[in-house]
Protein backbone atom coordinates (compact mmCIF):
# COMPACT_ATOMS: atom_id res chain seq x y z
CA UNK A 1 0.00 0.00 0.00
CA UNK A 2 2.87 2.46 0.71
CA UNK A 3 4.21 1.68 -2.72
CA UNK A 4 0.97 2.38 -4.33
CA UNK A 5 0.66 5.58 -2.47
CA UNK A 6 4.48 6.58 -2.99
CA UNK A 7 3.81 6.05 -6.98
CA UNK A 8 0.90 8.20 -7.29
CA UNK A 9 1.15 11.57 -8.00
CA UNK A 10 0.77 14.13 -5.30
CA UNK A 11 -2.15 16.21 -7.30
CA UNK A 12 -3.89 12.31 -7.45
CA UNK A 13 -3.28 12.01 -3.62
CA UNK A 14 -4.82 15.34 -3.38
CA UNK A 15 -7.71 14.74 -5.56
CA UNK A 16 -8.78 11.45 -4.14
CA UNK A 17 -8.37 12.74 -0.54
CA UNK A 18 -10.36 15.66 -1.48
CA UNK A 19 -13.20 13.08 -2.96
CA UNK A 20 -13.40 11.00 0.12
CA UNK A 21 -14.24 14.12 2.01
CA UNK A 22 -16.74 15.01 -0.12
CA UNK A 23 -18.45 11.38 0.24
CA UNK A 24 -17.62 11.93 4.07
CA UNK A 25 -19.48 15.25 3.73
CA UNK A 26 -22.54 13.78 1.77
CA UNK A 27 -22.91 10.88 4.00
CA UNK A 28 -23.28 12.95 7.54
CA UNK A 29 -25.61 15.71 5.67
CA UNK A 30 -27.56 13.01 4.23
CA UNK A 31 -27.61 11.62 8.31
CA UNK A 32 -28.17 15.35 9.46
CA UNK A 33 -31.24 15.81 6.91
CA UNK A 34 -33.18 12.83 7.95
CA UNK A 35 -33.12 13.55 11.57
CA UNK A 36 -33.84 17.21 10.89
CA UNK A 37 -36.64 16.02 8.55
CA UNK A 38 -37.87 13.73 11.29
CA UNK A 39 -37.81 16.50 14.02
CA UNK A 40 -39.93 18.89 11.45
CA UNK A 41 -42.58 16.01 10.61
CA UNK A 42 -42.98 15.75 14.50
CA UNK A 43 -43.49 19.04 14.76
CA UNK A 44 -45.36 19.49 12.15
CA UNK A 45 -47.95 16.68 13.17
CA UNK A 46 -48.22 18.88 16.63
CA UNK A 47 -49.33 21.49 14.54
CA UNK A 48 -51.70 19.76 11.88
CA UNK A 49 -53.37 17.74 15.27
CA UNK A 50 -54.18 20.90 17.06
CA UNK A 51 -55.60 22.26 14.24
CA UNK A 52 -57.52 19.06 13.42
CA UNK A 53 -58.65 18.89 16.68
CA UNK A 54 -60.47 22.44 16.69
CA UNK A 55 -62.44 21.29 13.50
CA UNK A 56 -62.62 17.49 13.81
CA UNK A 57 -64.92 15.17 15.72
CA UNK A 58 -62.81 12.60 16.67
CA UNK A 59 -61.47 12.08 19.84
CA UNK A 60 -58.01 13.43 21.04
CA UNK A 61 -56.82 9.61 21.10
CA UNK A 62 -58.23 8.91 17.66
CA UNK A 63 -56.56 12.31 16.27
CA UNK A 64 -53.43 11.15 17.90
CA UNK A 65 -53.51 7.54 15.93
CA UNK A 66 -54.21 8.97 12.44
CA UNK A 67 -51.39 11.42 13.11
CA UNK A 68 -48.63 9.07 14.50
CA UNK A 69 -49.48 6.53 11.22
CA UNK A 70 -49.39 9.55 8.82
CA UNK A 71 -45.91 10.69 10.28
CA UNK A 72 -44.79 7.46 10.68
CA UNK A 73 -44.74 6.81 6.63
CA UNK A 74 -43.40 10.56 5.85
CA UNK A 75 -40.29 9.79 7.92
CA UNK A 76 -39.79 6.66 6.35
CA UNK A 77 -39.86 7.71 2.43
CA UNK A 78 -37.97 11.05 3.40
CA UNK A 79 -34.99 8.94 4.90
CA UNK A 80 -35.65 6.47 1.36
CA UNK A 81 -35.50 9.68 -0.63
CA UNK A 82 -32.40 11.07 1.14
CA UNK A 83 -30.25 7.56 1.37
CA UNK A 84 -30.91 7.43 -2.77
CA UNK A 85 -29.74 10.93 -3.44
CA UNK A 86 -26.78 10.64 -1.02
CA UNK A 87 -25.56 7.23 -2.95
CA UNK A 88 -25.88 8.99 -6.14
CA UNK A 89 -23.79 12.07 -5.03
CA UNK A 90 -21.61 9.41 -3.73
CA UNK A 91 -21.08 7.68 -6.61
CA UNK A 92 -20.46 10.31 -8.68
CA UNK A 93 -17.93 12.06 -6.04
CA UNK A 94 -15.96 8.60 -6.54
CA UNK A 95 -15.25 9.17 -10.53
CA UNK A 96 -18.33 6.86 -11.46
CA UNK A 97 -20.95 8.30 -14.52
CA UNK A 98 -24.15 8.04 -12.74
CA UNK A 99 -26.13 9.36 -15.96
CA UNK A 100 -26.15 5.89 -17.63
CA UNK A 101 -26.87 4.25 -14.02
CA UNK A 102 -29.96 6.60 -13.70
CA UNK A 103 -31.06 5.95 -17.37
CA UNK A 104 -30.77 2.38 -16.60
CA UNK A 105 -32.56 2.29 -13.61
CA UNK A 106 -35.24 4.37 -15.75
CA UNK A 107 -35.82 1.66 -17.94
CA UNK A 108 -35.10 -1.18 -15.34
CA UNK A 109 -38.04 0.49 -13.22
CA UNK A 110 -40.40 0.81 -16.41
CA UNK A 111 -39.45 -3.33 -16.97
CA UNK A 112 -40.27 -3.85 -13.26
CA UNK A 113 -42.87 -2.32 -13.23
CA UNK A 114 -44.54 -4.03 -16.24
CA UNK A 115 -43.59 -7.34 -14.18
CA UNK A 116 -44.54 -6.41 -10.52
CA UNK A 117 -48.11 -5.30 -11.06
CA UNK A 118 -49.13 -6.49 -7.56
CA UNK A 119 -46.23 -4.61 -5.84
CA UNK A 120 -47.59 -1.26 -7.41
CA UNK A 121 -51.28 -2.34 -6.59
CA UNK A 122 -49.81 -3.09 -2.68
CA UNK A 123 -48.57 1.09 -3.04
CA UNK A 124 -51.46 2.21 -4.15
CA UNK A 125 -53.75 0.29 -1.99
CA UNK A 126 -51.96 1.60 1.03
CA UNK A 127 -51.83 4.81 -0.04
CA UNK A 128 -55.45 4.92 -0.52
CA UNK A 129 -55.89 3.24 2.88
CA UNK A 130 -54.16 6.24 4.40
CA UNK A 131 -55.73 8.65 2.89
CA UNK A 132 -58.90 7.52 3.70
CA UNK A 133 -58.01 6.61 7.33
CA UNK A 134 -59.46 3.03 7.13
CA UNK A 135 -57.30 1.90 10.02
CA UNK A 136 -53.82 3.52 11.96
CA UNK A 137 -51.19 2.00 14.41
CA UNK A 138 -52.71 0.75 17.18
CA UNK A 139 -56.05 -0.06 16.41
CA UNK A 140 -57.75 -3.45 16.62
CA UNK A 141 -58.84 -4.86 13.52
CA UNK A 142 -59.94 -7.86 11.39
CA UNK A 143 -58.22 -8.22 8.03
CA UNK A 144 -59.46 -10.90 5.82
CA UNK A 145 -60.65 -13.04 8.45
CA UNK A 146 -56.97 -11.95 10.78
CA UNK A 147 -57.67 -10.18 13.63
CA UNK A 148 -54.39 -8.18 15.92
CA UNK A 149 -53.36 -4.97 16.75
CA UNK A 150 -52.20 -2.79 13.90
CA UNK A 151 -48.47 -2.71 14.80
CA UNK A 152 -46.86 -1.05 11.69
CA UNK A 153 -48.52 0.38 8.01
CA UNK A 154 -46.70 0.54 5.55
CA UNK A 155 -47.18 1.67 1.73
CA UNK A 156 -47.03 -1.74 0.88
CA UNK A 157 -47.99 -4.17 3.67
CA UNK A 158 -49.84 -3.63 6.86
CA UNK A 159 -48.18 -5.39 10.05
CA UNK A 160 -50.83 -7.40 12.33
CA UNK A 161 -49.83 -9.01 15.88
CA UNK A 162 -52.41 -11.13 17.32
CA UNK A 163 -53.72 -12.18 20.77
CA UNK A 164 -51.08 -15.02 20.64
CA UNK A 165 -48.26 -12.99 19.76
CA UNK A 166 -47.91 -14.59 16.30
CA UNK A 167 -47.50 -11.48 13.83
CA UNK A 168 -49.10 -11.51 10.45
CA UNK A 169 -47.95 -9.30 7.45
CA UNK A 170 -50.64 -8.66 4.82
CA UNK A 171 -50.07 -6.69 1.73
CA UNK A 172 -52.17 -3.89 0.86
CA UNK A 173 -53.33 -5.10 -2.54
CA UNK A 174 -54.97 -8.92 -1.07
CA UNK A 175 -56.85 -6.73 1.78
CA UNK A 176 -60.71 -7.22 0.60
CA UNK A 177 -62.05 -5.86 3.84
CA UNK A 178 -61.24 -4.25 7.29
CA UNK A 179 -63.21 -4.28 10.27
CA UNK A 180 -61.90 -1.51 12.68
CA UNK A 181 -62.84 -2.60 16.27
CA UNK A 182 -61.34 0.50 17.93
CA UNK A 183 -62.61 3.37 15.72
CA UNK A 184 -63.83 6.30 17.87
CA UNK A 185 -65.50 4.11 20.41
CA UNK A 186 -66.20 0.50 21.10
CA UNK A 187 -69.31 -1.76 22.39
CA UNK A 188 -68.91 -4.93 24.22
CA UNK A 189 -72.41 -7.41 24.03
CA UNK A 190 -73.30 -9.22 26.52
CA UNK A 191 -75.23 -12.86 25.44
CA UNK A 192 -77.02 -13.71 28.95
CA UNK A 193 -78.75 -16.90 29.07
CA UNK A 194 -81.18 -17.60 32.06
CA UNK A 195 -83.92 -20.72 33.12
CA UNK A 196 -87.12 -20.38 31.54
CA UNK A 197 -88.71 -19.77 35.20
CA UNK A 198 -86.87 -16.39 35.42
CA UNK A 199 -88.75 -13.37 35.20
CA UNK A 200 -86.77 -11.40 32.30
CA UNK A 201 -87.63 -7.82 33.35
CA UNK A 202 -86.02 -8.52 36.73
CA UNK A 203 -83.30 -10.46 35.26
CA UNK A 204 -82.67 -6.93 32.95
CA UNK A 205 -82.98 -4.57 35.80
CA UNK A 206 -80.12 -7.15 37.66
CA UNK A 207 -77.92 -6.06 34.69
CA UNK A 208 -78.58 -2.55 34.22
CA UNK A 209 -77.78 -2.09 37.94
CA UNK A 210 -74.67 -4.09 37.36
CA UNK A 211 -73.86 -1.86 35.03
CA UNK A 212 -74.95 1.27 36.97
CA UNK A 213 -72.41 0.38 39.83
CA UNK A 214 -69.38 0.00 37.36
CA UNK A 215 -70.45 3.01 36.04
CA UNK A 216 -69.95 4.64 39.01
CA UNK A 217 -66.86 3.76 40.39
CA UNK A 218 -63.69 5.79 39.93
CA UNK A 219 -61.42 3.21 38.27
CA UNK A 220 -63.74 2.22 35.44
CA UNK A 221 -65.67 5.69 35.44
CA UNK A 222 -63.17 6.70 32.44
CA UNK A 223 -63.58 3.49 30.85
CA UNK A 224 -67.39 3.48 30.24
CA UNK A 225 -68.78 5.92 28.67
CA UNK A 226 -72.33 5.58 28.42
CA UNK A 227 -74.82 3.40 30.95
CA UNK A 228 -75.09 -0.19 29.77
CA UNK A 229 -78.14 -0.68 27.19
CA UNK A 230 -80.42 -3.29 27.69
CA UNK A 231 -81.34 -4.41 24.00
CA UNK A 232 -83.93 -7.37 25.56
CA UNK A 233 -85.00 -11.13 24.94
CA UNK A 234 -83.09 -12.17 21.76
CA UNK A 235 -83.95 -15.78 21.34
CA UNK A 236 -84.71 -19.10 23.02
CA UNK A 237 -82.33 -21.74 22.97
CA UNK A 238 -83.13 -25.34 23.99
CA UNK A 239 -82.50 -24.58 27.63
CA UNK A 240 -82.59 -20.71 28.37
CA UNK A 241 -83.65 -17.61 27.29
CA UNK A 242 -81.02 -15.40 25.98
CA UNK A 243 -81.07 -11.39 27.02
CA UNK A 244 -78.38 -9.04 24.78
CA UNK A 245 -77.34 -6.00 26.55
CA UNK A 246 -73.93 -4.07 25.55
CA UNK A 247 -71.59 -1.12 26.96
CA UNK A 248 -70.22 1.57 25.36
CA UNK A 249 -66.04 2.08 26.08
CA UNK A 250 -63.59 4.02 25.27
CA UNK A 251 -61.77 2.12 21.94
CA UNK A 252 -59.73 -0.94 22.30
CA UNK A 253 -60.56 -1.24 26.16
CA UNK A 254 -64.31 -2.96 25.49
CA UNK A 255 -62.84 -6.46 26.51
CA UNK A 256 -61.16 -5.00 29.67
CA UNK A 257 -64.78 -4.00 31.07
CA UNK A 258 -66.47 -6.99 29.42
CA UNK A 259 -64.26 -9.29 31.71
CA UNK A 260 -65.28 -7.16 34.45
CA UNK A 261 -69.35 -7.39 34.13
CA UNK A 262 -69.29 -11.19 33.49
CA UNK A 263 -67.23 -11.18 36.48
CA UNK A 264 -70.32 -9.21 38.48
CA UNK A 265 -73.25 -10.57 36.96
CA UNK A 266 -72.01 -14.40 38.30
CA UNK A 267 -71.71 -12.58 41.25
CA UNK A 268 -75.17 -10.40 41.25
CA UNK A 269 -77.40 -13.84 39.65
CA UNK A 270 -76.10 -16.00 42.66
CA UNK A 271 -76.77 -13.55 45.43
CA UNK A 272 -80.44 -12.67 43.48
CA UNK A 273 -80.83 -16.70 43.15
CA UNK A 274 -81.34 -16.07 39.01
CA UNK A 275 -80.15 -19.29 37.41
CA UNK A 276 -77.86 -19.33 34.83
CA UNK A 277 -78.55 -22.97 33.06
CA UNK A 278 -76.45 -25.32 31.74
CA UNK A 279 -77.62 -27.42 28.48
CA UNK A 280 -79.52 -30.69 29.52
CA UNK A 281 -82.40 -32.53 27.62
CA UNK A 282 -85.63 -33.49 28.99
CA UNK A 283 -87.06 -36.77 28.14
CA UNK A 284 -91.15 -36.76 28.00
CA UNK A 285 -93.35 -39.98 26.54
CA UNK A 286 -96.58 -38.06 26.59
CA UNK A 287 -99.76 -39.25 27.85
CA UNK A 288 -100.50 -42.22 26.02
CA UNK A 289 -97.18 -43.99 27.17
CA UNK A 290 -97.92 -46.76 29.57
CA UNK A 291 -95.42 -46.00 32.57
CA UNK A 292 -92.29 -48.16 33.13
CA UNK A 293 -92.57 -50.95 35.50
CA UNK A 294 -89.29 -50.89 37.44
CA UNK A 295 -88.65 -53.94 39.47
CA UNK A 296 -85.96 -54.60 42.03
CA UNK A 297 -84.29 -57.54 42.48
CA UNK A 298 -83.70 -58.73 46.16
CA UNK A 299 -79.92 -58.99 46.66
CA UNK A 300 -80.31 -61.81 49.58
CA UNK A 301 -81.57 -64.17 47.52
Amino acid sequence: MRKLIESLPAAKLVEHAESLLRVLFILIAAYAGIVIVRRLIRALRLHIGKAMAKHATETEVELNKRADTIAGILQKLSAALMVAGAAVMSLRELGFDVMPLLAGAGVAGLAIGFGAQSLVKDIISGFFMLIENQMRVGDVVVINNVSGVVEEIHLRTTVLRDVSGTVHIIPNGSILSVSNRTMEYSYYVFDVGVAYKEDTDRVSDVLRKTGDELLREEAWRGLVLEPTEILGVDQFGPSAVTIKARVKTVPGRQWEVGREMNRRIKKRFDEAGIEIPFPHTSLYFGEASKPIQVRLANPDR
